[in-house]
């Protein structure tokens, strides 16, 4: 993403980035290390020997004592998170600093944010209707032909919202209707979740499109 917006400003165009998940702007906005952990084959499959004889629980309790924040935030059935945790502690890294610490803005390029929102009911109702057009688009149809194809929820790729609770209505623990219920609550909370993440940005300029008379303009203002 860097190079394409480095590639865009040597045209003398201002690019534009739009999308819902926070973590993937915070790579943008901050300086933060996306290096992968240092591998240490032999250390790494005795850890993995733990956790085949002794279960995920004693790594993330080994990893409570040597870091206890970085324990706290990862799930004691992450086995692979666990590991690469250890990893980076045993290879004199330190602890990991968490992304929510991270405050180093990039000085690649300056930034202009803009947050947009709606009323809560207004949102909720587009939510709401919009699961419906993906039902009414094949929604159903392309979850089964996934599954066909050897697809399961274990996948990580069917863990999105939409996929799981469909699947989950093939598997004979939902209903239809209660597949298609448990989608628009899901998204509802997830758009909640976005929200809280991006009013953290102090410099975020905010649009209430509720308030606008059409998307032009709104786009004006904006």
């Amino acid at each position: 993403a860097k190079d394409a917006i480095g590639e865009i400003l040597r045209k003398g165009k201002t690019p534009v980035i739009s999308g819902g998940t926070g973590l993937y702007l915070n790579s943008l906005l901050y300086e933060m290390d996306f290096s992968s952990a240092p591998q240490d084959m032999e250390y790494r499959n005795r850890l993995m020997g733990i956790a085949e004889e002794k279960g995920s629980h004693a790594l993330h309790h080994m990893l409570e004592e040597l870091d206890y924040e970085a324990a706290s935030s990862i799930h004691p059935n992450n086995t692979k998170k666990i590991v690469r945790a250890l990893e980076r502690l045993k290879k004199g890294e330190g602890k990991i600093k968490q992304f929510r610490d991270i405050k180093q803005e990039t000085e690649d390029y300056d930034v202009i944010l803009l947050g947009l929102t709606r009323d809560r009911t207004e949102l909720y109702d587009r939510i709401n209707k919009r699961v419906d057009i993906l039902v009414q688009s094949g929604l159903f149809e392309e979850v089964k032909a996934l599954m066909d194809m050897g697809l399961t929820v274990e996948n990580i790729s069917m863990k999105g919202i939409g996929y799981k609770e469909i699947m989950y209505y093939f598997s004979g623990i939902y209903s239809k209707a209660e597949a298609i219920d448990t989608i628009k609550k899901n998204t509802r909370h997830y758009a909640k979740k976005q929200l809280t993440w991006f009013r953290r940005y102090d410099k975020m300029n905010w649009y209430n499109i509720s308030e606008f008379d059409s998307d032009d303009a709104a786009a004006e203002v904006i």
